[in-house]
């Protein structure tokens, strides 16, 4: 069963302005099948998975694009970066023509890929202005039960009009069923059973994306590395603490956090600082994209554990942060450019601040269904008046209602 993705009003448009699209996006979330959905009917697909393909893709990329010609989908391209030089000498010998001729641009290559750290350079420097770069995550919620999904602003029409969307309540213990399932859509559709899928994951992650940028003998500690950091999720980030418990030295604990971000594993929230001050904490924290593979990698066997252990208030923030994150991704739009946290030396924080055109909400986080006093700390926004906007608090709570001058109570089932 296909389950319809967000992103696809978003790829289309951009396919309509480059002549190459690039999709990214961690393993095994739905690229290849949302590509041949969208496009497969009029292109032809090529997987460098192939050995055969891959050989010729590696050693004569020329006469690998001369073969298959366009149009033309090649998934897992970062199998053999040296592709990217030779679609450049064709989409530049082809643009003249379109020129000369006063036809239409077309949609040439759709490249997927799921490991962004080795192609990020090769796409800057060999297809910089001619391709549209566009990420995927795993399924979100509004996806897996089939809403509308609209662009997430804090803005209180915008919230009331996803309310008025008739999408059923979620108690919290059905959040954390949602939470402890997570969005891949091979479990969300029934065609794997959990444990199977996310052992063989790892598996597959480790042996095909990690081992050729660590040495072999890192195998298992990078194993251990990565469900240390799966227990830190929605916490700071610090190297030295996370280096210690590993066993490395800060240096490779850094190299393997970036391996994990740039493969889409994980997502790190930057602080903000719209005026640098020493007293703003400079860490970012740290989130897992996708928040069934954080479950099992802490070894939490049911959602019911989840939801009483230890962890489950950083579950839910990573929840709700994911959440918002892949929003962002399906509308083509960076985080990294509204999302932010805060938190001084005075340990006063905020989960989440949307900061958007000179305008910065704050927006608290809890698991709850009525928390205790959750627009505490909104005041220390009032020194970037007149920026700071009133705020939300996101809880399991049933519908949107006001909590006081500064804020509503947003349920996170409209997310």
């Amino acid at each position: 069963m296909y389950i319809k993705r967000t992103a696809e009003e978003m790829i289309r448009t951009v396919s309509k302005s480059f002549p190459c699209i690039v999709v990214y996006g961690p393993r095994q979330v739905g690229k290849s099948t949302t590509i041949d959905m969208m496009f497969g009917d009029k292109y032809r697909k090529v997987t460098l998975d192939d050995s055969d393909d891959r050989v010729l893709a590696q050693s004569n990329p020329k006469l690998f694009l001369e073969n298959y010609r366009w149009p033309l989908i090649i998934d897992e391209i970062q199998k053999a970066p040296g592709l990217l030089d030779e679609i450049k000498k064709i989409i530049d010998e082809q643009r003249l023509i379109w020129m000369k001729n006063d036809e239409e641009r077309q949609l040439m290559y759709i490249l997927t890929g799921s490991n962004r750290f080795e192609l990020q350079e090769g796409i800057s420097d060999s297809l910089a202005g001619r391709c549209g770069v566009i990420d995927m995550a795993s399924l979100s919620q509004s996806e897996k039960f089939g809403c509308e999904n609209p662009f997430f602003e804090p803005e209180i029409e915008s919230l009331r009009a996803r309310e008025r969307q008739g999408r059923k309540y979620k108690t919290r213990k059905e959040v954390f069923e949602d939470i402890f399932t997570g969005g891949m859509p091979d479990i969300c559709t029934g065609v794997s059973e959990r444990a199977a899928y996310f052992k063989s994951y790892i598996n597959t992650y480790i042996e095909r994306d990690v081992m050729k940028l660590i040495s072999a003998s890192g195998e298992l500690q990078f194993r251990h590395f990565i469900s240390i950091v799966a227990l830190r999720t929605a916490q700071e980030l610090h190297y030295d603490e996370i280096a210690g418990k590993v066993g490395i030295d800060v240096r490779t604990c850094k190299r393997w956090i970036s391996i994990l971000q740039t493969s889409g594993i994980i997502y790190l929230l930057q602080p903000y600082m719209a005026n640098i001050s020493n007293r703003i904490i400079k860490a970012p924290k740290l989130y897992f994209t996708d928040t069934g593979l954080c479950a099992y990698l802490c070894k939490w066997p049911n959602a019911e554990m989840l939801e009483d252990c230890a962890m489950s208030g950083a579950f839910f923030e990573t929840y709700v942060v994911s959440e918002i994150i892949k929003n962002f991704y399906a509308y083509n739009r960076n985080p990294s450019d509204t999302l932010f946290y805060y938190r001084d030396i005075d340990r006063k924080e905020i989960d989440l601040l949307y900061v958007d055109s000179g305008s910065i909400y704050p927006i608290e986080i809890k698991k709850s269904t009525s928390p205790a006093n959750p627009t505490k700390n909104f005041s220390v926004l009032e020194k970037y008046k007149p920026g700071s906007r009133p705020g939300l608090g996101i809880d399991t709570c049933d519908r949107i209602r006001a909590i006081n001058e500064k804020a509503f109570a947003f349920p996170v089932y409209l997310l």
